[in-house]
Formats: structure tokens, sequence, C-alpha cells
């Protein structure tokens, strides 16, 4: 049976691993992106030279009309989904005080809102053959202080919550709703950071495994939860990294 995944934000880092990774397992993949459609095309040409078929959809995921057209181009493609990686994710950093209300709307729109409305297009199209499996991306300043992480940070909290929420609502369609809390990881996303330096610095000084968590690393566990190995583990945030959480 050929089955369908579907990666926001996968035109790069994390979410092209992933997506890589379930080319390797015989998925058919949707990559989703915003801006990066050259990217896009590279990652889902690598793609099909895996003998898989690959989707490419431009969509800003913090916006619903956007995310019904994603899923509609799904469902007119390939009649069903299997897989939903919800990885795209964006912010502003900035010191709480200088947080603006723009600031707010669109980091919580495309970090917390687009899971609860791409949850439930993807479980429209999931419970049609007998469910599936949805794995989100959050990090550490979900749970601890990150300088210049606040909206981030409380939108990654969002998303641990609401993965709770969604587990337990969606059981009875057969999905597990599960989310990954990575370390820092040397990508694109973080040369945003006004401290980029100093947090890559830490965590290759510090973290107890010796050495700073890897996009394979993130990747493997998103993959280890899609799978059936993990069918009793239910609306967890699995924390990836290293051990430095455990310093502080």
């Amino acid at each position: 049976m050929e089955k369908v995944a579907l990666v926001t934000g996968s035109s790069r880092g994390i979410g092209k691993e992933i997506a890589l990774k379930l080319a390797d397992e015989g998925y058919h993949l949707v990559i989703n992106y915003a801006r990066s459609k050259t990217a896009a095309m590279e990652t889902a040409a690598e793609i099909e030279k895996k003998g898989v078929k690959a989707l490419v959809v431009k969509a800003n995921v913090g916006r619903k009309e956007k995310i019904d057209g994603l899923f509609n181009e799904i469902e007119n493609t390939f009649g069903r989904l299997d897989v939903f990686v919800n990885n795209a994710a964006s912010g502003v950093l900035r010191p709480v005080m200088e947080i603006e209300e723009t600031h707010w709307n669109w980091t919580m729109d495309i970090n917390s809102k687009a899971l609860l409305f791409c949850a439930q297009q993807a479980a429209r199209l999931m419970e049609k053959h007998n469910g599936g499996k949805i794995v989100s991306l959050s990090s550490l300043g979900a749970r601890r202080y990150l300088k210049n992480y606040t909206t981030v940070g409380v939108s990654k909290a969002a998303v641990e919550a609401l993965t709770r929420y969604l587990a337990v609502e969606l059981a009875d369609k057969n999905i597990v709703v599960n989310a990954v809390s990575g370390g820092a990881v040397d990508t694109d996303a973080l040369t945003h950071f006004p401290n980029r330096d100093e947090l890559l610095e830490e965590a290759r000084t510090k973290t107890p495994a010796g050495r700073m968590v890897e996009t394979k690393d993130i990747a493997d566990t998103v993959m280890f939860l899609l799978s059936d190995k993990s069918y009793m583990i239910r609306g967890q945030t699995i924390i990836v990294d290293g051990g430095i959480s455990l310093l502080t």
C-alpha cells in the first residue's frame, strides 16, 4: 500500500532531513514551503530519485485559507494522508518589552495555530484510511527561559499542550500524536538568533553527550515516533538534547 506524508517547512534543514528519511521508507512526500522555491524543488528532485513521488506546495501555514489550499492539493493528488510532520516554524526574536502585536500574531499563527488547523485537515484524510500519525517539532524554549525567545517559546509551549489534547481527541480515529523537542541545532534557522554564537558554544562545550545535537538526531526520533514501535506513546514531547537541559 502506497502511503503519503506531509512535512511542512521541508525545503531545508530538519524538515528536509525528515522528508528524505520518509522517502527512504517508501512514502510519497508533500514538500511544503513558504519562500524557498528553489530549495523546495531541489528537495523534491532528491526525493524522486528514491523512486517515490514528490508534490511541492507553496503555503504559509500561518493562514488558514492557505492550509485549506494545501490539503485540497494533497487530496486531489494523492487522495490520502498517513503522516503529518508539523515542522514549519518562524518567530520574532526580541526582549519581552520590545514585542509588538504583529510579532506575537506572526509567531503564534505559524508555530501554534498551524498545528490545530493542519491537524484537523490531516485527521479528516487519515481517518478515511485507518488512521495515521502526527508529530510536531518543539524546542527547549517551551519549558525554560532562552534569551530573546519569548514569542517562540510561548508558541512552542502551545504546540506541546495542543499535542496532548490532539492525542486524546484523535485517538478514537487511530491517529497517534506526539512531539519532539530539540536542543540547539546548527541550521539556517539559527542564523536569525542574535546570540547564535553563544548558543552554539554552550551546546558544543556543555552537552553531556559530548557533542551538540544534529539534524539526524531529531529526524531519527521523529521517525521512531512515526513507526509502529511507538504506538503506545501518546501526547508526549520527547526531548532530544544530549542531556543539556538536565544541567539547568
